[in-house]
């Protein structure tokens, strides 16, 4: 009961665009984030999706129903935002409430049910049933009766999470809702999130432009920058299957290498650049090598972060290290770093990431002419 269809999709603010021609489709029961820099339109588009936004084209449906002209209270859509938005001077029971008590679920109301009347009493103890149910599933149920000043940052947000919960909704959307945790708060809460979808198999739309909270989360990713879909996949094809040198770059970290390198070749032009990610240069290893000057290490314990740079590249370039066999490496020491074909992709002048195909002519071009 949560699929949604965001089509053709345009939004500027005065001459600035923000959204250009953008569609998504998410399924019923799909966690879905929207992972971009910065400026991308990712939160725009949520926006929109939850109609506190006004789109200038496109449509916007929930299960096949355009919502597009519909305001946000009758979307039945719940929001997270970033800030929490919790009423100070309520309590935890009384914040959670306020969307029950927004669609008159209170006493003072008499709405028909089932054939029959919602009486005060009846009433009361569905809105009580209902808190304790979002407040047992997050373990909030010793903070009812706390303020949010008296709350830390990760029960602020459970809170707000609970508010969401008790509406029912068909989706839940959450604006970078981890971004006001500290690190170890955030993977905490990473995973509690993780856990709540799963409970409740809803549909979610989760706004972060921390890469990893997208990678760890969700079961498709929407990678946007300058008000485009630049690729909507699974985390696995958008780390190891990228459509673009943009995505390449974005997903993961160390991010991943670009060599440049011109190849003269009538059928495939002769400026390529070749992605390779740290974890699979090797160390005076792989077919391709590469002669490296180390200008930093950092040691993490269970691995060392190696960055290079190589004669005539004004870049930085990086890569990961068993401890063991990087103990030889010191800063302006020189050694080598190689890779091999199946391990590394191909983009062509337009920063498009050519198929298997178009890369294996490419090596064999590079290997013939070598």
């Amino acid at each position: 009961m949560g699929s949604i269809h965001l089509k053709n999709i345009f939004k500027s603010f005065g001459p600035t665009r923000v959204l250009k021609n953008v569609s998504l489709e998410i399924n019923d029961g799909e966690f879905t984030a929207l992972v971009g820099p910065s400026g991308c339109g990712k939160s725009t588009l949520l926006r929109i999706l939850a109609g506190l936004e006004d789109l200038d084209n496109g449509t916007v449906s929930i299960d096949g129903r355009d919502v597009s002209g519909v305001r946000a209270s009758d979307r039945n859509l719940s929001m997270v935002f970033q800030s929490y938005a919790l009423y100070p001077h309520l309590t935890v029971r009384e914040n959670i409430a306020v969307p029950l008590r927004m669609r008159q679920l209170n006493p003072s109301q008499r709405l028909p049910l089932i054939g029959s009347m919602i009486t005060p009493a009846t009433a009361k103890k569905e809105i009580t049933d209902k808190i304790n149910t979002a407040t047992d599933m997050l373990d909030i149920g010793h903070l009812l009766d706390r303020k949010p000043g008296q709350l830390s940052g990760g029960q602020r947000q459970r809170v707000a999470l609970g508010r969401a919960l008790v509406r029912d909704p068909e989706a839940f959307l959450l604006d970078e809702p981890l971004s006001n945790l500290d690190a170890k708060l955030r993977v905490q809460t990473r995973a509690e999130i993780t856990q709540l979808h799963r409970q409740l198999n809803a549909t979610f739309v989760y706004v972060t432009h921390d890469q990893v909270e997208a990678m760890t989360m969700a079961d498709r990713i929407a990678v946007m920058m300058d008000g485009e879909i630049l690729q909507y996949d699974t985390p696995e094809n958008i780390y190891s299957k990228p459509a673009s040198i943009h995505v390449a770059e974005f997903i993961g970290s160390p991010k991943i290498n670009i060599f440049p390198v011109e190849l003269i070749s009538p059928d495939q032009g002769t400026r390529f650049q070749i992605g390779v990610r740290p974890e699979y240069l090797k160390q005076k290893n792989g077919k391709f090598r590469l002669k490296a000057v180390i200008s930093h290490l950092e040691n993490l314990g269970p691995e060392i972060q190696v960055q290079f740079t190589l004669p005539g590249i004004d870049t930085l370039f990086h890569t990961r290290l068993d401890p063991k066999s990087a103990g030889s490496l010191t800063i302006g020491s020189t050694t080598q770093f190689g890779f091999d074909e199946v391990d590394c992709h191909l983009f062509n002048d337009r920063g498009v990431r050519l198929s298997p195909h178009k890369t294996r002519q490419f090596f064999k071009t590079l290997n013939d002419s070598t």
